[in-house]
């Protein structure tokens, strides 16, 4: 089955609805049988590269409020990601621009390993304030996927990967995708937002049908209080 995700490593959303699809695919019963594609989608991409402003700071410009204002209106997104699991530290955060880790990301693709660089990066902005623009950060994610650092420092320093970067807008484009995060199955369906799981389950199940596969059963308990072979096991 395959499943497109527009997302960007900043979005608070788009993490949470990370966890949520990473949750239906387990309780669905199709762990193994999902491909995901990461695609690019620039929240801010005029986001300044060098002495960004903090994410409080950028959000009071933002909606013509007070600081303080801001942290009353993010509390609802804090819960929201706490109930996946997540602590998000929005005290910590700056604003980052994120052209440099989604051309990071397609190529990291190749290798298998875009869902675990996805992870690490927003694990790292949500939970640690680290800056996705910042080089050390970015070679730090690449060098524990154990990637080669010296080819990932070529690509950071070009512009490799532009063109799939522009395909994805183009994408997104043809779609009508204008919030992230978005979620593509079998090109069929589609959610828009980080929906309560039981949508992502339903999604799932129906996307499945038009792929051809059926979940697998999950073994729940130790499994021991069985009968086999005209033997009971005392």
């Amino acid at each position: 089955m395959k499943i497109e995700v527009f997302s960007d490593f900043t979005c608070p959303f788009c993490y949470i609805g990370k966890r949520e699809l990473e949750r239906a695919i387990d309780i669905a019963g199709y762990t193994g049988l999902v491909e995901i594609e990461y695609k690019a989608f620039q929240l801010d991409p005029d986001i300044p590269k060098v002495n960004a402003p903090t994410f409080y700071e950028a959000m009071a410009k933002k909606y013509d409020i007070t600081l303080e204002e801001v942290k009353e209106m993010v509390k609802g997104i804090a819960m929201r990601a706490m109930e996946v699991g997540l602590d998000y530290e929005f005290a910590k955060m700056s604003t980052s621009h994120t052209e440099k880790a989604h051309r990071l990301a397609k190529w990291t693709q190749q290798f298998g390993k875009a869902t675990a660089y996805t992870e690490a990066l927003m694990a790292g902005y949500f939970k640690e304030g680290k800056d996705v623009n910042d080089d050390d950060f970015l070679l730090k994610v690449i060098a524990k996927l154990n990637l080669n650092v010296e080819e990932a420092k070529k690509i950071i320093t070009s512009a490799d990967f532009s063109e799939a970067l522009e395909q994805d807008r183009y994408d997104a484009q043809q779609l009508g995708v204008q919030s992230v995060p978005f979620f593509v199955f079998e090109n069929r369906y589609g959610i828009k937002g980080a929906e309560p799981n039981e949508v992502f389950v339903k999604t799932l199940h129906q996307a499945a049908e038009i792929a051809g596969i059926q979940p697998i059963i999950k073994i729940m308990g130790n499994g021991e209080s069985v009968c086999a072979d005209g033997v009971c096991k005392l």
